[in-house]
Protein backbone atom coordinates (compact mmCIF):
# COMPACT_ATOMS: atom_id res chain seq x y z
CA UNK A 1 0.00 0.00 0.00
CA UNK A 2 2.74 2.23 0.69
CA UNK A 3 4.24 1.75 -2.88
CA UNK A 4 0.57 3.08 -3.88
CA UNK A 5 1.09 6.39 -1.97
CA UNK A 6 4.53 6.80 -3.14
CA UNK A 7 3.05 6.36 -6.82
CA UNK A 8 0.31 8.73 -6.47
CA UNK A 9 2.17 11.21 -4.82
CA UNK A 10 4.52 11.21 -7.74
CA UNK A 11 1.79 11.49 -10.30
CA UNK A 12 0.14 14.14 -8.30
CA UNK A 13 3.38 16.41 -8.26
CA UNK A 14 4.31 15.37 -12.02
CA UNK A 15 0.35 16.80 -12.83
CA UNK A 16 0.66 19.90 -10.74
CA UNK A 17 4.28 20.63 -12.48
CA UNK A 18 3.24 20.11 -15.94
CA UNK A 19 0.10 22.46 -14.56
CA UNK A 20 2.36 24.50 -13.64
CA UNK A 21 4.83 25.07 -16.76
CA UNK A 22 1.39 25.12 -19.31
CA UNK A 23 0.29 28.55 -17.01
CA UNK A 24 3.35 29.68 -17.08
CA UNK A 25 4.05 29.40 -20.92
CA UNK A 26 1.08 30.93 -21.25
CA UNK A 27 1.33 33.73 -18.91
CA UNK A 28 4.42 34.73 -20.71
CA UNK A 29 3.54 34.16 -24.36
CA UNK A 30 0.49 36.61 -23.58
CA UNK A 31 2.64 38.98 -22.32
CA UNK A 32 4.96 38.59 -25.05
CA UNK A 33 2.46 38.23 -28.38
CA UNK A 34 -0.92 39.52 -26.29
CA UNK A 35 -2.84 39.60 -29.47
CA UNK A 36 -2.09 36.13 -30.89
CA UNK A 37 -3.77 33.09 -30.12
CA UNK A 38 -3.14 31.38 -27.09
CA UNK A 39 -0.23 29.14 -27.46
CA UNK A 40 -1.19 25.67 -25.68
CA UNK A 41 -4.33 25.53 -24.28
CA UNK A 42 -7.58 27.35 -25.19
CA UNK A 43 -8.25 29.31 -22.37
CA UNK A 44 -10.70 32.23 -23.89
CA UNK A 45 -12.87 29.47 -24.53
CA UNK A 46 -12.95 28.21 -21.15
CA UNK A 47 -12.90 31.68 -19.53
CA UNK A 48 -16.27 32.12 -21.59
CA UNK A 49 -17.26 28.61 -20.82
CA UNK A 50 -16.93 29.40 -17.18
CA UNK A 51 -18.52 32.95 -16.94
CA UNK A 52 -21.65 31.04 -17.05
CA UNK A 53 -21.70 28.55 -14.73
CA UNK A 54 -22.81 29.76 -11.42
CA UNK A 55 -22.45 27.68 -7.50
CA UNK A 56 -25.95 26.26 -8.47
CA UNK A 57 -25.03 24.63 -11.76
CA UNK A 58 -25.23 20.87 -11.69
CA UNK A 59 -21.83 20.55 -13.10
CA UNK A 60 -20.09 22.81 -10.20
CA UNK A 61 -21.76 20.42 -7.90
CA UNK A 62 -20.76 17.26 -9.90
CA UNK A 63 -17.26 18.34 -9.89
CA UNK A 64 -17.35 19.40 -6.35
CA UNK A 65 -18.71 16.05 -4.75
CA UNK A 66 -15.93 14.60 -7.49
CA UNK A 67 -13.15 16.43 -6.22
CA UNK A 68 -14.38 15.55 -2.20
CA UNK A 69 -14.41 12.42 -3.36
CA UNK A 70 -10.88 12.22 -4.64
CA UNK A 71 -9.80 13.44 -1.51
CA UNK A 72 -11.51 11.35 0.56
CA UNK A 73 -9.97 8.31 -1.13
CA UNK A 74 -6.48 9.93 -1.49
CA UNK A 75 -7.09 10.52 2.97
CA UNK A 76 -7.96 6.73 3.25
CA UNK A 77 -4.81 5.31 1.34
CA UNK A 78 -2.81 7.27 3.36
CA UNK A 79 -4.28 6.24 6.23
CA UNK A 80 -4.06 2.58 5.59
CA UNK A 81 -0.44 3.02 4.09
CA UNK A 82 0.95 3.49 7.79
CA UNK A 83 3.99 1.48 9.30
CA UNK A 84 2.90 -1.91 11.00
CA UNK A 85 5.42 -1.97 13.16
CA UNK A 86 6.06 -4.62 15.96
CA UNK A 87 5.38 -3.58 19.17
CA UNK A 88 7.13 -4.16 22.61
CA UNK A 89 6.60 -4.02 25.99
CA UNK A 90 6.26 -0.51 27.28
CA UNK A 91 9.51 0.04 29.79
CA UNK A 92 8.20 2.63 31.18
CA UNK A 93 4.65 4.64 31.34
CA UNK A 94 4.94 7.14 28.73
CA UNK A 95 7.29 5.21 26.39
CA UNK A 96 6.20 3.28 23.69
CA UNK A 97 8.76 0.82 21.58
CA UNK A 98 8.18 -0.86 18.80
CA UNK A 99 10.46 -2.79 16.07
CA UNK A 100 10.10 -3.03 12.12
CA UNK A 101 8.71 -6.26 10.42
CA UNK A 102 12.17 -6.43 8.66
CA UNK A 103 14.32 -6.40 11.95
CA UNK A 104 12.44 -8.70 13.60
CA UNK A 105 12.59 -11.17 10.47
CA UNK A 106 16.40 -10.75 10.17
CA UNK A 107 16.87 -11.73 13.51
CA UNK A 108 15.01 -14.71 13.27
CA UNK A 109 16.81 -14.94 10.07
CA UNK A 110 20.13 -15.25 11.38
CA UNK A 111 18.93 -17.60 14.48
CA UNK A 112 17.86 -20.21 12.29
CA UNK A 113 20.78 -19.95 9.42
CA UNK A 114 23.12 -20.45 12.52
CA UNK A 115 21.21 -23.99 12.92
CA UNK A 116 23.34 -27.04 11.65
CA UNK A 117 22.32 -28.25 8.47
CA UNK A 118 20.60 -25.09 7.40
CA UNK A 119 21.87 -24.30 3.80
CA UNK A 120 19.08 -21.56 3.58
CA UNK A 121 16.43 -19.88 5.00
CA UNK A 122 13.70 -16.83 3.94
CA UNK A 123 11.91 -15.16 6.85
CA UNK A 124 9.23 -13.03 6.56
CA UNK A 125 7.84 -11.46 9.85
CA UNK A 126 4.67 -8.94 10.70
CA UNK A 127 3.36 -8.81 14.37
CA UNK A 128 0.92 -11.49 13.96
CA UNK A 129 2.74 -14.21 12.21
CA UNK A 130 6.37 -14.92 11.52
CA UNK A 131 6.91 -17.43 8.60
CA UNK A 132 10.53 -19.52 8.32
CA UNK A 133 11.24 -20.99 4.61
CA UNK A 134 14.30 -23.48 5.44
CA UNK A 135 16.50 -24.95 2.73
CA UNK A 136 18.61 -28.40 3.95
CA UNK A 137 20.53 -31.09 1.99
CA UNK A 138 20.99 -32.73 4.99
CA UNK A 139 17.96 -33.44 6.72
CA UNK A 140 14.15 -33.87 6.14
CA UNK A 141 11.23 -31.71 7.49
CA UNK A 142 10.70 -33.85 9.86
CA UNK A 143 13.93 -33.63 11.27
CA UNK A 144 14.65 -30.47 10.87
CA UNK A 145 11.13 -28.71 11.16
CA UNK A 146 10.44 -29.34 15.17
CA UNK A 147 14.08 -28.15 16.01
CA UNK A 148 13.59 -25.24 13.73
CA UNK A 149 9.67 -24.41 15.16
CA UNK A 150 11.62 -24.67 18.79
CA UNK A 151 14.67 -22.15 18.28
CA UNK A 152 12.24 -19.44 16.30
CA UNK A 153 10.40 -20.22 19.41
CA UNK A 154 12.32 -19.79 22.35
CA UNK A 155 14.09 -16.82 20.45
CA UNK A 156 10.03 -15.31 20.41
CA UNK A 157 10.26 -15.55 23.90
CA UNK A 158 13.29 -14.19 24.84
CA UNK A 159 12.05 -10.74 22.74
CA UNK A 160 9.79 -8.81 25.01
CA UNK A 161 6.92 -8.56 22.64
CA UNK A 162 3.67 -7.21 23.19
CA UNK A 163 2.08 -10.24 21.36
CA UNK A 164 3.74 -13.41 20.49
CA UNK A 165 3.26 -14.19 16.62
CA UNK A 166 2.64 -17.31 15.09
CA UNK A 167 5.50 -19.54 13.84
CA UNK A 168 5.20 -21.24 10.24
CA UNK A 169 8.31 -22.96 9.39
CA UNK A 170 8.42 -24.99 6.19
CA UNK A 171 11.45 -26.60 5.17
CA UNK A 172 12.40 -28.09 1.94
CA UNK A 173 14.57 -30.73 1.33
CA UNK A 174 15.58 -32.76 -1.21
CA UNK A 175 15.41 -35.90 1.16
CA UNK A 176 11.90 -35.81 0.92
CA UNK A 177 11.75 -35.64 -2.58
CA UNK A 178 12.99 -39.16 -3.14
Amino acid sequence: MRVLVRLLSTLLALAAVVIGAVVALEVAWQWWRPAEAPLLAPWPRWRDALAELTWDSGAVRVLAAVVAGAGLLLVLIALAARRRGVLLHDPATDVSVSTSPRSLARLVGHRVRAQDKVERATVTASAKKVRVRAISTMETEGELRPRLLATVSELLGEIPLARTPKVSVVVDSPKDRR
